[in-house]
């Protein structure tokens, strides 16, 4: 076995050779195992990775060779990922993308021997790489690729786990922007060390315990999951709950059926889940935990959910993260600090470096730190940093500063060590937060279902509501500005026509060329 027992080539047979294990429970069979049901134990899951390690060493996949797994959202595609590992290959994964082109560019970079595709997919693009790249359809068949039929009982892949330090996975970031970038994390960097490493420890309140049920709604294939899937091994709770739809039917189906004690989903799935904490508030009445990363998340939401359950003391966990540094800024919340009629301004993107984490925040023209209270990009320096982005070592190297990684977002200090979280360095609004000014109108305005600020050069920013009914009362939105920023005319559009990456969020530049006609950013864009 390799070094590491959480490399993820290793740590679900790790997990089947313990005494204590946990059972996984699907919303829906795996794909790549449609007839093997909607539970596995430990030792299902590590014969499960055995299998697939085996179909992909018949496919021509061979220690130093680089796969890349494209195809729809579910818990196969940490499955997938170990398979590959275990034989020494590289896997790339990527969730699911709207744009076929953006997915071709990106196995251009990866420059994979085999790609592992979903049918429908395969069948809307076409191939994917040049012929000499094999390609697995995962589904209906496709024709001109293998199918994983095609390639079991052959003969057994052998096991060629790497160390701890040599690369391990790539995934790809968020790609808000544009095409997204392929980071190359190692064992270590994405799950051996702090940050990540806090989830295996034992603390009150944050951790896994052995009666927990845990249930996530997140993007399998994100570098997140690795740690999360490695901790939920270590920490063994009575079930983990994986979710692939977070469309609100799935998440009622299997929320009522599990009722879980901890929650783990992307901030704007929570955001679009509180009209079913509203309809019914009793499916979260277990839950003692709630966890985002990723990204902002809103006062309201949180402030929603915390109501919802009847423990005595439930916690929200936000982490400020990114594919390339994994943790950046941690904090909880609870009830009192996120209370209705608090005017205080953003409450909830405000938190102190994580665990093994030193950050600072500089003048962007300068380099030089920002005093407390002035706004300024925050610089990473962590030993959780990923290695390089595949196929784009020039735009690596320039977000690097000798130990220190530009992160692309602005914040500033605001006393007693704390950062808050104020815009993407592309997206900022010169003297405000869109984050901020979006609590506050998201709190003012009840049937909002998401509101999104567009910052335009020289103008004021242009507010895009998506409404629960579609319509906006010109008197509730009176009320909803009084006070702020001057703002241009709202623009109402529907929640399911807003462009969002595959972590849910909001593809601004995307939306204001949508909605106004130009993709023209205020800020420089220079670190995205």
């Amino acid at each position: 076995m390799g070094r590491s027992p959480f490399h993820i080539g290793n740590v679900f047979h790790w997990h089947a050779e313990r005494g204590r294990q946990t059972v996984v429970h699907l919303d829906r069979p795996l794909d790549v195992a449609p007839d093997s049901g909607t539970v596995y134990d430990g030792a299902a899951l590590a014969t499960t990775v055995d299998r697939l390690a085996d179909c992909l060493y018949a496919a021509g996949l061979r220690a130093g060779d680089r796969v890349v797994v494209a195809k729809d959202n579910h818990y196969d595609m940490p499955l997938l990922a170990a398979g590959a590992a275990r034989i020494g290959a590289l896997p790339v994964m990527l969730a699911p993308i709207a744009s076929v082109e953006t997915v071709r560019a990106l196995i251009r970079r990866a420059q994979p021997a085999v790609v592992v595709a979903g049918s429908r997919l395969l069948l809307d693009a076409g191939p994917l790489a040049d012929p000499n790249v094999r390609t697995i359809a995962v589904g209906e068949p496709v024709a001109g690729t293998l199918s994983l039929d095609d390639l079991r009982d052959g003969r057994r892949a052998p096991v060629r786990i790497g160390g701890a330090d040599e690369p391990m996975i790539s995934t790809h970031t968020s790609g808000t922007t544009g095409v997204p970038k392929l980071v190359l994390h190692t064992a270590n960097t994405a799950i051996g060390r702090f940050p990540a490493r806090m989830e295996r420890c034992p603390i009150p309140f944050l951790t896994t315990r052995h009666s927990d049920v845990t249930a996530a709604a997140v993007s399998f294939a994100h570098i997140r999951v690795m740690a999360w899937t490695a901790s939920q091994l270590k920490m063994a709770p009575r079930k983990v709950v994986a979710i692939s739809d977070p469309g609100l039917a799935t998440v009622e189906r299997m929320v009522d059926q599990h009722r879980p004690t901890i929650m783990e989903a992307l901030p704007n799935m929570f955001q679009r889940w509180e009209e079913l904490v509203a309809r019914r508030p009793e499916l979260f009445a277990q839950t003692r935990l709630y966890v985002t990363t990723f990204d902002a998340v809103h006062a309201r939401t949180v402030r929603t959910f915390l109501d919802a359950s009847c423990r005595r003391f439930p916690v929200w966990g936000w982490g400020l993260g990114q594919s390339e540094v994994t943790g950046i800024i941690v904090n909880l919340f609870t009830r009192r600090t996120v209370r209705a009629g608090d005017t205080r301004g953003d409450r909830t993107n405000i938190g102190w470096p994580a665990a093994g984490v030193r950050v600072r925040v500089v003048d962007p023209e300068t380099g030089r730190r920002q005093p407390r209270g002035k706004p300024g990009l925050l610089m990473v320096n962590t030993r959780a940093r990923c290695l390089a982005y595949l196929g784009e070592s020039d735009r690596y190297e320039a977000k690097s500063e000798g130990p220190w990684w530009n992160s692309g977002d602005l914040g500033e200090r605001i006393g007693f060590g704390r950062i808050r979280l104020l815009d993407r360095e592309v997206d900022m609004m010169p003297g405000n937060s869109c984050i901020e000014l979006e609590n506050v109108l998201l709190d003012r305005l009840p049937a909002a279902v998401d509101v999104t600020l567009l910052a335009q050069p020289g103008q004021p920013p242009v507010p895009v509501l998506c409404m629960r009914d579609g319509t906006l009362d010109p008197e509730d939105w009176a009320r909803a500005v009084a006070g702020l920023p001057e703002l241009a005319e709202p623009r109402l559009v529907p929640w399911a026509d807003v462009p969002r990456t595959a972590t849910w969020k909001v593809r601004r530049l995307a939306l204001q060329e949508q909605v106004l006609g130009t993709a023209r950013a205020s800020g420089t864009g220079r670190w995205t």
